[in-house]
């Protein structure tokens, strides 16, 4: 049937956020980016011991209870003029449904003498933390005593792990490695596939600086790269995230994470660093700018920097496709917005209710705001539709995917996707020896049942290319269910 090595699906979802499946010399189809919608606010950090610092949440889903830990800190002292002394902590918060969030009282940690706080690690109980990352660790080999793992950066400037038995009881570990630039979110995992850990870690590389007409010594360019373990103890040297010859901007946050409905596919949500190298009139027309002019006193790229995310994409963890047009941007100019910190999401996906009647879940998100503003740091909700990050889509004028040779293993198919009330998509199955037509598809949702004119089961195990053809429609992803 062709000369290509099939690809075998199995029954796994796959998503259409790549290249991979794909017949690309066949396939007219463009890929689209799809933003998320904003939502309410879901916690304040008002707690005398949280303050403007708030960032670095990690959300984790844990039997029926949504667990969150974020930094508590206060960025800069009153006068604005000098960063704050006041200590670092981690917070806990929880929730039964994603959306409504408590900070239950701990007495494990004091601030002020008042034991009454969520606080889970001061500088009594450890050290110096810098932006925390929490997951439940599924290795069949971890002890019970490290089922909840953490990573930080230490004091010394190394990766540490602190390691917990309920969650909530943290102790500090070791160190995991000393290679690379830690003040921000690393991100750890295991992932059974290569029988090891993976962790994603802030560096930097350094590039040409060009600015007018040539090129001004070297820049150095804040990037994330990615390390293995076995145990969680020695981890290889750091290698660059391999972006396929992509532009070479700087990426900060990294918030990796395996897709929880396809976790054969890592996503990311790196924010994306743009420090500019002087005030210009601009700034002074932002919101907030009398604020962001004194924070620039106290460093320029304070008030100079801003930041946004991307979305991105990988099979192994390794070598990424990465959108460039933003995935959130800082939005509509508010008076604590379009700053350094705006749009570092979370690393956590939460399926939530719709606030439309009838209407199927949704992925809520999560990025903080007032980052460095004097006032409380918030936690806002974002929301997209499940599978949403990125689809293939046609506009009015009809247009193809195909895929290369698959073998699946099911009954049937079914399919996530939209059209509009004109628009229409039809999918054909070529099999080694017959080929099955649907009936015409429309409508907008998360699993529509193909109806071909064949028995599906009949090509199971076999080599098959299938073929969408759409006119004003929107394709997320396919599955052949058992």
């Amino acid at each position: 049937m062709n000369s290509i090595l099939p690809v075998d699906i199995g029954s796994r979802r796959e998503m259409l956020w790549d290249d991979y499946l794909l017949d690309t010399s066949r396939t007219s189809a463009e890929r689209k980016l799809h933003q998320p919608r904003i939502e309410e606010i879901a916690l304040v950090h008002d707690a005398p011991w949280e303050g403007d610092g708030c960032n670095s949440h990690s959300i984790i889903k844990d039997g029926d209870l949504y667990r969150m830990y974020y930094l508590g800190w206060q960025m800069l002292d009153e006068s604005v003029t000098k960063h704050s002394t006041g200590q670092t902590v981690i917070c806990y918060a929880e929730s039964r449904d994603g959306l409504h969030w408590k900070k239950p009282s701990l007495g494990i940690c004091e601030f002020d003498g008042n034991a009454d706080t969520n606080i889970i690690l001061d500088e009594n109980n450890s050290d110096r933390k810098d932006m925390m990352y929490v997951f439940i660790d599924p290795n069949p080999a971890c002890p019970a005593d490290e089922k909840y793992k953490a990573i930080s950066k230490d004091t010394e400037n190394y990766l540490a792990c602190y390691v917990s038995d309920d969650g909530i009881h943290f102790r500090k570990g070791w160190q995991m490695t000393n290679q690379g630039r830690f003040d921000t979110q690393n991100i750890a995992m295991w992932v059974p596939e290569i029988d090891a850990y993976m962790a994603y870690i802030r560096d930097y590389h350094e590039r040409p600086s060009v600015y007018g007409s040539g090129a001004v010594g070297n820049e150095r360019i804040r990037d994330v790269r990615w390390m293995t373990s076995p145990d969680f103890k020695s981890w290889t040297e750091p290698c660059p995230l391999d972006f396929g010859g992509g532009e070479d901007y700087p990426l900060y946050v990294n918030a990796v994470q395996r897709y929880y409905r396809a976790p054969h596919q890592f996503i990311g949500f790196p924010s994306r660093y743009v420090e500019r190298k002087e005030w210009t009139p601009n700034y002074d027309q932002l919101a907030g700018a009398d604020l962001r002019r004194k924070i620039t006193g106290v460093h320029p790229r304070y008030g100079l920097t801003t930041t946004d995310c991307v979305f991105m994409t990988s099979r192994d963890g390794k070598n990424w496709q990465r959108y460039d047009e933003a995935f959130i941007r800082p939005g509509i100019e508010r008076v604590n917005n379009w700053v350094y910190g705006d749009c570092f999401v979370a690393p956590a996906m939460i399926e939530t209710g719709s606030a439309l009647e009838n209407a199927p879940d949704e992925l809520s998100l999560f990025c903080y705001e007032n980052h460095w503003r004097m006032i409380p740091a918030r936690l806002r909700r974002y929301t997209i539709r499940v599978d949403g990050f990125a689809s293939l889509h046609a506009g009015y004028a009809e247009k193809s995917v195909i895929t290369k040779p698959l073998v699946f293993d099911g009954q049937s198919l079914e399919i996530n996707f939209s059209t509009s009330a004109r628009g229409s998509l039809y999918v054909i199955m070529h099999g080694p020896d017959k080929v099955l037509y649907s009936c015409e598809l429309f409508g907008d949702t998360l699993s529509r049942k193909v109806p071909l004119d064949g028995d599906i089961a009949d090509l199971a195990g076999k080599e098959v290319i299938l073929e969408f053809i759409m006119r004003d429609a929107d394709l997320y992803s396919f599955r052949f269910v058992p």
